[in-house]
């Protein structure tokens, strides 16, 4: 099967070429488009959530050879999380070559965290599927290695931190309020602004309520001078 021209040029964004198109193609079918001869990749997405806790379970504890579990594991929600997935499949355009039924080109699904990030890790089922664990693994490594660099700090639960913070100084809990939204209904942007109770705020933004409350407490950590 022959990839179309927008495929086989996101093949070279990826740094994997094919020798089974047709893993491709399905990996970047969504259930919106698929049929009795075009299959969808909620399979491969199955398949690839798994490849892709192993391989980050090995790079941390390759990474870090003394932390115990309870350090390792929030690190590795942080990488495999599905926002996570979405940030990547952002980075190397996955959008455009997402092929969706009408009703979901229309509601902006090519922009949707959640259809990006179900996607990305159909791709790393393909790619394993069609090389083997190495491939997999060379892929994800290449494309995640900035996140792992700087786990530590995604891995901190802003919200959490910000309200020890406060209380280990005798304040009341941060409030979080919506402080603006932008953008269509179905792809609606949240900018949420978070305040401690000496009157000091900061503010954050994201396509999701709770991520732009987190994105606000990381602002607002650093305001305090508690940023990484």
């Amino acid at each position: 099967m022959k990839l179309s021209r927008d495929l086989a040029a996101f093949q070279d964004r990826i740094g994997h070429d094919f020798a089974q198109p047709d893993l491709l193609i399905r990996a970047m079918t969504h259930a919106s488009l698929a049929s009795a001869t075009r299959p969808d990749n909620q399979r491969l997405e199955f398949l690839g959530d798994r490849v892709l806790g192993l391989v980050m379970a090995e790079a941390l504890m390759s990474e870090d050879g003394t932390a115990s579990e309870g350090q390792l594991a929030p690190r590795f929600n942080a990488l495999v999380r599905k926002e996570t997935c979405a940030e990547v499949a952002q980075s190397i355009d996955l959008g455009a070559v997402l092929k969706l039924g009408k009703s979901e080109q229309v509601t902006g699904g090519r922009r949707k965290l959640a259809l990006l990030g179900d996607a990305m890790e159909a791709l790393i089922a393909a790619v394993y599927l069609d090389a083997g664990l190495d491939a997999a693994r060379t892929m994800i490594l290449r494309l995640w290695a900035d996140r792992i660099e700087r786990v530590e700090t995604d891995a901190r639960d802003a919200k959490t931190t910000l309200q020890e913070w406060a209380q280990a100084r005798g304040m009341a809990p941060p409030r979080y309020e919506v402080a603006g939204r932008s953008g269509p209904d179905h792809a609606p942007i949240f900018r949420i602004r978070a305040a401690l109770e000496d009157g000091r705020t900061a503010e954050g933004q994201a396509t999701a309520k709770r991520a732009a409350e987190q994105a606000a407490a990381k602002a607002l950590l650093a305001e305090v001078g508690q940023g990484a």
